[in-house]
Parts: C-alpha cells; structure tokens; sequence
C-alpha cells in the first residue's frame, strides 16, 4: 500500500512524538485484551473434561446432571461438591482470573472490602467482586461504546451535511 508524502509526514511527526505512540501501542494492546475479557476473567472454566468428555461452558450451558449431580440447573463450577463431582472423573481449565465482573467472592479471608491478595490481585469492592474483573469488563464496554459512538455521530453528521448541501442549491 502506498502512501501520499502528506500523509508519510503525518505518520513520521505521530511516531516522532514519543509519548502519543507509545500511548497508541499501550492502548491498543489493552483494548485487544480486552476483548477477551470472557477467557481471562470469568468464574466458568474454559475446558472441562469428564468421563472423557470436552465440555465447553464458556460457549454452552451445561447442567449438574451432566456431571453426576442433582439438579437441572447450570452448574456451579465453584461449588465444592460439583468440583469434586467433576475431579472424580476428570479434570477442568479455570481462566486466570476465576472470577467474572458480577461474582459474589464468598470465601474472604478479610470482610469486603478487601485488600489485594493472591486470589484478588486488586483487592475486593464493597459488595465482594473481584476489582481487576471488573476494570477489564468496564474498560472493554467503555471503549467499545466510545468506538460504536464515534462511528454513528461520524456516519450521522456526514449525511446531516451532505443533505444540507443539497437543500440549500
């Protein structure tokens, strides 16, 4: 792809200004992980494998009875008797963060809110959910309905002028 010399000067004075384009690049690798806030922050594992089986409840619903329990609801992968129910059989895959942006932590060591730990890397809120899962999923909607606006505002206001160009003839 070839570029003007304008535009070639314009990306040569965006690079030489140090702090805009390290901001761009820190930025961008934010938001494009983002974007996978539900394999990193999330209280579903990623992969479970039982009586050599794959289940995937990041993608589908998968009830206790699938596993050996009781009930037709969705399972409770934190749940201590449907995790032994599963490690009997087989084995699962928790993302790095086993907490979604609206879990309840029930088995703080201090009452909510609590300072960073090892399980909560930023610490807890007041209502006991995890901080750092939260800033991921809120950074993600942020800068997602920022993106979506400007492109609408953008599209809308373009027609606004060219139908004002031509009315006014």
């Amino acid at each position: 792809m070839k570029i003007s010399k304008l535009n070639q000067r314009r990306l040569d004075n965006f690079k030489n200004n140090k702090r805009g384009y390290y901001s761009f690049w820190i930025f961008s690798f934010l938001f494009i992980f983002s974007l996978f806030a539900d394999f990193i922050a999330n209280e579903k594992p990623l992969l479970v494998k039982y009586n050599s089986k794959f289940y995937y409840p990041i993608f589908s619903y998968y009830s206790e009875t699938t596993f050996g329990g009781d009930f037709e609801t969705e399972a409770d992968y934190k749940d201590p008797y449907v995790k032994n129910l599963i490690e009997e059989n087989g084995w699962m895959f928790m993302p790095v963060i086993p907490y979604s942006y609206n879990t309840i932590i029930r088995d703080l060591d201090s009452p909510a809110p609590s300072p960073p730990s090892k399980n909560n890397w930023l610490g807890t809120d007041d209502q006991a959910r995890d901080v750092l899962s939260r800033l991921i999923y809120g950074f993600r909607i942020s800068v997602l309905f920022g993106f979506i606006l400007t492109f609408f505002f953008n599209d809308y206001w373009s027609k606004c002028r060219s139908n004002t160009g031509l009315f006014w003839r």
